[in-house]
């Protein structure tokens, strides 16, 4: 990284400049010609703006997650923005179809078996901009995995250079799953017009926030607190997570203080697939309100994707939809939602 540093020389400046203790030289300058210099590599650090990372859930498959999170990635690379797409579904990767891919011959396999860095397994998709890290790990069950190899995995997930890291994960309630969700500063639920689908998507962000709730409390010393308070459920009246907060609140003020933090700082996404009519669009207002009414959540419902039966076409024949289909309504509302996204907005009733 090189940081221009415009002076006009005089005879009295000093022949350095000074960055927290250490001296940088200046070579002279002709006129008004910019003085260029390289920081050092810690400054580079210093200064490097920090990726955004955005995962994706929603409980079972078959909901459209993948062609969702894939899209997402082509539109904020079309914005010119570097994107890397990490496929975090283990043992079922396939978001390189999405793209129009063959598989890579580099994986996550690599990673885990050969210490390989995550970085130098990135490759690219063809689609300026976006780059691919797959996850295709045949050797390796998700129960398999150790807590110091999961930590380093998430280490250098962070340290991935781009603007954007997009984390697609496989469906479920693991919690190797739920636990590489919470990595996201956005955290993203797919859903579907089907009741089946918002039962699943309660069930999945009960069990991420149960999680985010456990890991908070052991920080705080108190491990057990929240399995033994929900396992002795039916002593203390508890049917819901609302009640268990309650009834956590009323422990001590060390640990009311504790679940009222994880409370206010719980925020997901709620992203609409497969939309066909205007009733379908409101089955996302009514999600929103059922997170906040029954479980204390705040949900953002940020958007919708029409459903176009084109998109399992080209799927199966490895076309990346938007780029063969950019002009459709789907194509359109992939964009509006991106948008949103990025904006931090939301859908509003009218």
């Amino acid at each position: 990284m090189e940081i221009v540093i415009e002076v006009k020389w005089l005879p009295c400046l000093s022949r350095c400049l000074s960055f927290g203790g250490f001296c940088i030289p200046l070579r002279k300058s002709t006129g008004h010609t910019p003085v260029q210099t390289s920081l050092f590599q810690f400054m580079a650090k210093e200064v490097k703006k920090k990726s955004q990372i955005w995962t994706i859930g929603g409980g079972k498959g078959g909901i459209g997650k993948s062609f969702m999170i894939s899209s997402i990635a082509c539109c904020l690379a079309g914005k010119q923005q570097r994107v890397v797409l990490v496929d975090l579904d283990l043992g079922g990767a396939n978001l390189h179809t999405f793209l129009g891919m063959q598989r890579p011959k580099v994986t996550l396999t690599d990673f885990f078996d050969k210490k390989a860095p995550l970085a130098s397994l990135v490759v690219e998709t063809g689609i300026p901009n976006l780059s691919l890290l797959t996850g295709m790990v045949n050797s390796l069950a998700p129960d398999s995995i150790r807590h110091t190899q999961k930590a380093r995995l998430f280490k250098q997930i962070r340290a991935l250079d781009a603007d954007y890291i997009l984390i697609d994960l496989g469906a479920g309630t693991h919690f190797h799953t739920i636990d590489a969700y919470l990595l996201g500063d956005k955290m993203m639920a797919v859903i579907v017009p089907e009741m089946i689908s918002l039962e699943n998507m309660y069930y999945f962000i009960k069990n991420v926030f149960f999680r985010k709730l456990i890991n908070a409390l052991t920080e705080a010393g108190l491990k057990d607190l929240v399995a033994s308070t929900w396992k002795d459920r039916d002593k203390y009246h508890i049917e819901n997570i609302n009640q268990l907060t309650d009834h956590l609140h009323g422990i001590s003020p060390s640990v009311a203080g504790v679940v009222d933090r994880e409370i206010a700082g719980f925020t997901f996404d709620l992203l609409l697939n497969m939309v066909r009519n205007d009733q379908d669009i409101m089955v996302g207002m009514s999600a929103k309100s059922v997170c906040m009414k029954y479980f204390g959540f705040k949900a953002r419902y940020s958007g919708y994707v029409e459903y176009d039966e084109v998109v399992s076409r080209c799927i199966n024949r490895r076309l990346p939809y938007l780029q063969t289909h950019p002009t459709s309504k789907t194509a359109k509302s992939l964009e509006t939602l991106t948008t949103t996204l990025q904006e931090n907005k939301q859908l509003i009733a009218t």
